[in-house]
């Protein structure tokens, strides 16, 4: 499972242009679904993402939770993260996982999410424009295999 977290000013998704979710400060969260990924991958990056203290504090220092800032994330699915390039100049994604298991996983994260909290997502298998104002920036990659994270 493979996350690219950023942290943000604002965030948003449209769909046919039309914006159908935003936040404000907080954290945009690209989620990549690979075969074999389980809850227990997505525990792990939960955890990890709702402590990571990555807003400032008073001193300007980096010392704070998304939790603790009362901020916002919003969930997109990104299945190209788990894009393929090691060969020729057409990426492969044939380590994403089927859409349905991904569907399923992804529904999953954002219901654990929203017990820290507030969550907006994206719509699985649409064609999203996703706009991010990063702050920072900070951006940071996650990734687990097997429940341990790697990064």
């Amino acid at each position: 499972m493979k996350v690219v977290l950023q942290r943000v000013k604002s965030g948003s998704v449209e769909v046919n242009n039309k914006i159908i979710s935003q936040i404000d400060d907080g954290l945009v969260l690209l989620w990549g679904v690979k075969k074999g990924d389980t809850h227990q991958d997505a525990d792990t990056l939960i955890n990890k993402i709702v402590n990571l203290r990555i807003f400032s504090d008073e001193f300007n220092k980096m010392n704070k939770s998304v939790q603790d800032v009362n901020g916002d994330i919003l969930l997109v699915s990104q299945f190209t993260l788990l894009a393929d390039s090691s060969k020729g100049n057409r990426p492969s994604f044939i380590n994403a996982e089927e859409p349905q298991k991904a569907a399923h996983i992804l529904s999953y994260v954002a219901k654990e999410l929203s017990k820290y909290v507030n969550v907006k997502e994206g719509i699985f298998g649409a064609d999203m424009t996703v706009s991010i104002i990063n702050d920072g920036p900070v951006t940071i990659t996650l990734q687990t295999e097997h429940g341990i994270l790697l990064d």
